[in-house]
């Protein structure tokens, strides 16, 4: 495990072995622990170090023993790369917007809350990227994107880190079909450029991104996967009804988007193996989407999906202002009742769309989840670097009785 530097000259032994004649040796940095080394023989290996939990809280220790887990973020920064210069090359232009807000808004989700001293003022660490990106597509940016941190505070599993990293973008006079292409194209640059081919093959499913993507409707999709008739979504007892019939709690279930997700992500979602568009989601789940035109209740929504997995969420974007403070102080009066995760009223946002936002798209993407998505990662805390984790209460005092 120590690091030396040496210095000689280079020979071959006898048998032929490339070695250093070492003249003069020192030592630059002296290992006080054994390594956990991994070994290989006769095409099998050994791993160093196997134990999940040490593995994400010493990835130092992970990247040095498991050349698979420095694959899969080397891999991590080549898709970043390859989306830059993807958006690039299109005529985006990244930008940076806050990460502590004064109104965390733009998804459904917990924030988590600090204090500005020198201000005195509470402040929130930013859920979504969108509405600060949508002011710069009021402001004449006709093609944006940022990949930043956001943060939720909420549970931990599998798919959810409380810090993640998020692509959003937005595109003026765009609308959601233009969205999907972008992502069809999108990904297929990705799978060139990183893998090296237009068709992956993760976990035994095979992904062709050279050809266009599956496209069903939600209220279809729930029809054929769970049984549920669209017509039972026309009142929120004949959906509770459902929702327990197909063996789900409806308890505390108390509008009808939010019966309809539930059957969607149990259901639907793990039939979605091939790259899917689900389209035309509820409207009561979706208050910064434009209203679908001839389906009441409905918007021009879609979420994208692989492997079994949302992988982006997109939109033809609400730019009516009026539309979007009706809705918005729907969810700011469901915030006062207690829901957490609901959007507060934003003022200046609101204004800035009552200065006029053009008619746009835009499109949301967890790059840690799309990396875990086609290295066939199992959990996200395999995708980052160094994950969300408890404090060891004593790490020196458990290594010392290992």
């Amino acid at each position: 495990g120590d690091i030396v530097g040496v210095h000689g000259f280079v020979f071959k032994t006898k048998t032929g072995e490339v070695s250093i004649h070492v003249r003069d040796l020192q030592v630059l940095a002296k290992c006080l622990h054994v390594l956990p080394i991994g070994k290989e023989k006769e095409g099998e290996r050994w791993y160093g170090l196997s134990d999940v939990e040490e593995r994400y809280r010493r990835r130092y220790l992970d990247l040095l023993a498991n050349p698979e887990s420095r694959d899969v973020f080397l891999k991590r920064s080549a898709i970043l790369s390859a989306t830059r210069r993807f958006l690039d090359a299109r005529g985006f232009t990244e930008v940076e917007t806050p990460v502590l807000q004064t109104e965390a808004g733009g998804a459904a989700a917990r924030p988590f809350h600090t204090f500005h001293n020198a201000l005195e003022l509470e402040l929130k660490l930013r859920i979504s990227l969108e509405l600060h990106l949508k002011r710069l597509i009021v402001g004449g940016f006709d093609k944006v994107y940022e990949i930043g941190r956001v943060f939720r505070n909420e549970g931990i599993s599998t798919r959810h880190n409380p810090e993640f990293t998020l692509l959003e973008l937005y595109q003026a006079y765009a609308n959601m079909e233009d969205i999907q292409a972008l992502v069809e194209d999108l990904c297929r640059s990705i799978a060139n450029e990183v893998f090296g081919s237009e068709t992956l093959t993760v976990d035994g499913v095979t992904l062709d991104f050279s050809k266009p993507w599956n496209r069903v409707d939600l209220l279809d999709a729930i029809e054929q996967h769970a049984g549920v008739k669209p017509k039972e979504f026309e009142a929120l007892e004949s959906a509770r009804a459902a929702m327990k019939r197909v063996g789900l709690d409806p308890e505390g279930e108390d509008d009808v988007g939010g019966i309809i997700e539930k059957l969607l992500e149990r259901f639907v979602e793990p039939e979605l193996q091939e790259p899917t568009f689900v389209e035309n989601y509820p409207i009561e789940t979706s208050p910064l989407a434009k209203k679908h035109p001839t389906r009441p209740g409905l918007t021009r929504r879609f979420e994208g999906y692989i492997r079994g997995r949302e992988v982006c969420n997109a939109f033809s974007e609400l730019n009516d202002p009026l539309d979007q403070r009706e809705r918005m102080e729907r969810q700011s009066a469901l915030l006062a009742q207690g829901n957490l995760e609901a959007n507060p009223l934003d003022d200046d946002f609101l204004y800035a769309l009552e200065v006029g936002m053009p008619p746009t798209g835009g499109l949301g993407i967890g790059m840690d989840r799309l990396v875990m998505l086609l290295t066939g990662a199992d959990s996200i805390r395999d995708v980052i670097l160094f994950p969300t984790l408890r404090p060891a209460a004593h790490p020196r005092k458990q290594d010392e009785e290992e």
